[in-house]
C-alpha cells in the first residue's frame, strides 16, 4: 500500500465497513502554539510552549508522528490559504508538509478537509454565524462546533485548547464515518461535508 501525495487525493465513494474493530482514525487541526488532535472518544491539544524555529517544528513532528503510527487513516486541516500575509504563515505551511510527508512515508492513508467541511458536519452549514456581528462570527461559531463535540459526540474538550481539540475531534468522526463506523446517526445535510474532503484513493484497511 502507498499513500497518496496532497495532489493525487481526489474525493472518493465511503467504502464499505469490514468485520471486526472499528479502524484507528485521527484527526489533526495543525497550529504552531495549539495543536488540536483526537480520535473516536478523546481529543488532546499539544502546546511547545517556549519553544520557536526548527526546535517547535521538530517537537510538533515527533509528537504527532509517534500519536498516529498505528493509524489506519488520519484526517488532517488544509492549508490556510487565505492567511499567506499572517504572521506565522510560513512556519505553519512548513508544519503541514512535514506532517503530511510523513505521513507519506510511512504509507499512513491521509485526507485533506477545511474548516467549511468541519462545520457543516458539526452544524449543517459551512457559516454557522454568519448572523452574528462579523468580527463575533469566528469565536461563535468556534463555540457551536465545540458544543457539537461534547453534547453529541460525548468528547471531553476544555481548557485553553478547547476548540482545537473540538476540531480535531470533528475531523476524526469524519474519517471514520467514510469509512463506515459512523460515531452518530446524522442527517444528510451534515453528512454532505464527506463529499468535499479529498479523501485517499488508496485501500484503507477498516480493521485490524
Amino acid at each position: 500500500m502507498s499513500a497518496p501525495t496532497l495532489f493525487e487525493q481526489d474525493p472518493a465513494p465511503a467504502l464499505a465497513p469490514a468485520a471486526g474493530p472499528r479502524p484507528l482514525v485521527i484527526g489533526l487541526d495543525p497550529s504552531l502554539t495549539a495543536f488540536g488532535i483526537a480520535g473516536a472518544d478523546w481529543a488532546d491539544v499539544l502546546r511547545p510552549k517556549k519553544l520557536t524555529g526548527h526546535e517547535r517544528l521538530a517537537w510538533l513532528l515527533g509528537e504527532v508522528t509517534d500519536r498516529v503510527k498505528a493509524a489506519d487513516l488520519v484526517v488532517i486541516e488544509g492549508p490556510a490559504y487565505g492567511q499567506q500575509l499572517q504572521a506565522g504563515h510560513h512556519e505553519r505551511a512548513g508544519l503541514w508538509w512535514l506532517i503530511t510527508h510523513t505521513l507519506y512515508a510511512r504509507q499512513i492513508p491521509y485526507a485533506v478537509a477545511n474548516p467549511h467541511h468541519r462545520a457543516i458536519y458539526a452544524t449543517g452549514v459551512a457559516n454557522p454565524a454568519k448572523d452574528h456581528p462579523k468580527e463575533k462570527r469566528a469565536r461563535i461559531a468556534k463555540g457551536m462546533v465545540h458544543t457539537f463535540v461534547v453534547e453529541q459526540l460525548g468528547t471531553w474538550c476544555e481548557g485553553a485548547g478547547r476548540y482545537d481539540m473540538a476540531d480535531a475531534a470533528v475531523f476524526a468522526a469524519m474519517g471514520l464515518d467514510w469509512l463506515g463506523y459512523p460515531l452518530l446517526d446524522l442527517p444528510q445535510e451534515q453528512r454532505r461535508a464527506l463529499d468535499g474532503v479529498h479523501w485517499p484513493t488508496t485501500t484503507v484497511a477498516v480493521a485490524r
